[in-house]
């Protein structure tokens, strides 16, 4: 029997050489795995323009520091005219899940600046404007009068709690999750994953790689693409295509669903903005 498999084995030998091989599948090849494909940044189909890119229209704000020009919205904070901490607040609604895109560029290292989401205007009776403590004082480094921020009784109806989306000018914070007004501050710094939850201090769930690193994908003094994807509890901050920050908010007592949408300027120097699109999911 031994010798009659060994036998029946050598006969059918040059018939299984004959056989058509048989491969497994390739990537990026036929029925196999496929890479998915790169990113357009600038594919708007389903998005809708939040910016006409000439006027204000469609945003409120205080229009002695916001306005218009070459394309982009422009706000100024100088030492002869500072802002203080101020908003523009879109007038297009409250959206709750929603993907947002559009460039910035910060001018100045002292600039502060962001995108406020799920937001609302702040209570003026229960919480103190940001950023409208004493400054420095004398004179400016043109020798001129140091200006004074706008009261804040003019700048009330404008002034905004909630998420933000973090872009400052000397690039320590820009991508990150800080929340405006609400006590909570930075919950999820750069290149963080992490999760907020009723009555615990935030708790890093993954990493996405080195801080420092991360930062280097930011353009200093230029333009710099953002990609903010609201989804659930669930928010990611996207810089140049890199992503920077997660937050899974799982804190019933302070996630906001949905909210007014906004920019800010703080500190000193100037910001602009275009391309603005959104898309609600």
């Amino acid at each position: 029997m031994r010798v009659r498999a060994v036998l029946l084995l050598y006969l059918a030998l040059p018939a299984l050489s004959q056989q058509p091989a048989v491969s497994s599948p390739t990537p990026g090849r036929g029925g196999g795995f496929t890479e998915p494909a790169p990113i357009d940044f600038d594919d708007h189909s389903g998005w809708t323009s939040m910016f006409d890119g000439h006027s204000l229209n469609g945003w409120d704000g205080d229009k002695n520091y916001w306005h218009a020009q070459d394309g982009a919205i422009v706000v100024e904070s100088t030492c002869e005219k500072p802002t203080g901490t101020i908003y523009l607040v879109w007038q297009g609604g409250e959206p709750a899940d929603f993907e947002m895109k559009l460039d910035m560029k910060g001018e100045g290292a002292a600039v502060n600046s962001g995108v406020q989401y799920r937001g609302a205007i702040l209570d003026p009776n229960r919480a103190p404007r940001r950023g409208s403590g004493r400054g420095p004082e004398g004179p400016c480094p043109s020798g001129a009068p140091r200006g004074t921020p706008p009261a804040a009784a003019t700048q009330a109806k404008w002034d905004m709690l909630g998420a933000q989306f973090d872009f400052d000018g000397r690039n320590r914070f820009t991508g990150q999750f800080y929340e405006q007004a609400t006590g909570r501050g930075i919950i999820a710094w750069r290149g963080q994953v992490v999760r907020a939850e009723q009555g615990k201090h935030p708790r890093l769930v993954a990493t996405l790689g080195d801080r420092n690193e991360l930062a280097g994908y930011v353009r200093i003094e230029d333009w710099n693409q953002l990609h903010l994807i609201a989804r659930g509890n669930t928010m990611t901050h996207i810089v140049n295509g890199h992503v920077m920050s997660i937050l899974i908010d799982d804190d019933p007592t302070m996630f906001r669903k949905s909210g007014l949408i906004g920019f800010e300027i703080e500190g000193t120097g100037k910001v602009l903005i275009r391309n603005i699109w959104l898309k609600r999911l």
